[in-house]
C-alpha cells in the first residue's frame, strides 16, 4: 500500500471519498463545516474490547469520561453535518464488572477476554446493566442534538452467552439524531412491503466479515439508513470505520464516503475491501 497523504490543516472542501488513519478526535477537526449529509457509525463500547491502541475510546476509567469523549466527537460530527443532516448511531449496552479487574474468556466467545476492566461505577452495583445507550442518547440530547427515534436492532443470530440468571441479549439500539429540527428524510423509502411506515423493531442477522473485528455492521442494517437520509452523490461519514462496511455500502449506493479509523490493521482491511471495488479510494494520515 502506498504511503498515506498527511493532513494537518482543515480541508477547504470535500471532493472525493477518503479514509483517514487516526483518532476521530484528531481527524474530524480537519473536515470542513457543513460538508457531510449523514453520519452512520458504531463507536467502541465501554469496557467491552481492548483494540490494543493507545488512548482508545472505550477503556476510560469511568462512564462519565467515556460519555464525555463521545459527546466531544459527535460535537465535531454536528459541525461537519449539513443543516439537514442526521446521525445514525448504533450502540450496545454493558454490565458492571463487579470490581473484577479482568474478564476471563468465554468458551463460546473467546474474544471477550480482557486484562483490564474498570471498577463498578459510582451509583451502580455489581451485575447491574449500565444503560449506556440511553445515557449516551440523553448526553447528546443535552448537547443540542434532536433525538428523533430509537430503533431496536433484533439480532436473529445473536452471540451466545454463558449466563444462567438472565435472558441472552439479542438486540442493540440504533438512534436517529438530527442537527436541526427539520432534516432530509425520504419517508417513501421507509415503507414496508404492505405500504405502512416502517416500524422501529428490525430483525436483521449479524454478518461477520473474515479478518474483521467482532463489531461489524451488516449491510442490510446500513442500506435503509443511507437510502432514507441521503441522496446520490452525498457524503456519508463513519468516524469509527472498523472494517469499512459503512463506506463500502455508501459507495455501492452511489454516495461518497469519509471514514476514520485509529487502528492501522483495520485501516488496511477497509482500504483493501474498498479498493477491490473502487480503485480510487484515498488514504490520509490525520495529524
Amino acid at each position: 500500500m502506498e504511503p498515506a497523504v498527511v493532513v494537518r490543516q482543515r480541508l477547504d472542501e470535500l471532493s472525493e471519498s477518503i479514509v483517514f488513519q487516526g483518532d476521530a478526535r484528531v481527524a474530524l477537526p480537519l473536515l470542513p463545516d457543513n460538508s457531510v449529509q449523514i453520519c452512520c457509525t458504531s463507536p467502541p463500547y465501554w469496557s467491552l474490547r481492548d483494540y490494543q491502541t493507545p488512548g482508545q475510546i472505550g477503556l476510560e476509567p469511568t462512564i462519565d469520561q467515556f460519555l464525555n469523549r463521545l459527546v466531544e466527537v459527535f460535537a465535531q460530527v454536528k459541525r461537519i453535518l449539513r443543516p439537514d443532516g442526521v446521525l445514525w448511531l448504533s450502540i450496545g449496552d454493558a454490565y458492571t464488572s463487579g470490581d473484577r479487574g479482568y474478564r476471563a474468556p468465554d468458551k463460546k466467545n473467546p474474544v471477550r477476554a480482557m486484562s483490564y476492566r474498570p471498577d463498578t461505577p459510582d451509583g451502580l452495583k455489581p451485575k447491574d446493566l449500565i444503560g449506556l445507550p440511553w445515557r449516551l442518547a440523553f448526553a447528546l440530547q443535552r448537547d443540542g442534538w434532536y433525538l428523533r427515534s430509537d430503533i431496536i436492532w433484533h439480532k436473529t443470530n445473536c452471540m451466545p452467552e454463558s449466563v444462567k440468571d438472565r435472558p441472552t441479549k439479542a438486540h442493540e439500539y440504533v438512534f436517529l439524531l438530527s442537527k436541526s429540527e427539520r432534516y432530509y428524510y425520504d419517508h417513501r423509502s421507509m415503507r414496508e412491503a404492505n405500504g405502512r411506515n416502517k416500524r422501529t423493531v428490525w430483525s436483521i442477522p449479524t454478518q461477520p466479515f473474515k479478518g474483521a473485528h467482532f463489531a461489524t455492521f451488516p449491510p442490510a442494517l446500513i442500506e435503509p439508513l443511507i437510502r432514507a437520509t441521503s441522496r446520490p452523490g452525498d457524503f456519508v461519514l463513519d468516524p469509527f470505520l472498523g472494517s469499512g462496511t459503512t463506506a463500502l455500502v455508501a459507495a455501492q449506493m452511489d454516495r461518497k464516503y469519509v471514514g476514520v479509523e485509529v487502528n492501522r490493521d483495520y485501516v488496511n482491511l477497509s482500504i483493501q475491501r474498498l479498493r477491490n471495488v473502487f480503485e480510487d479510494t484515498r488514504l490520509a494520515l490525520a495529524e
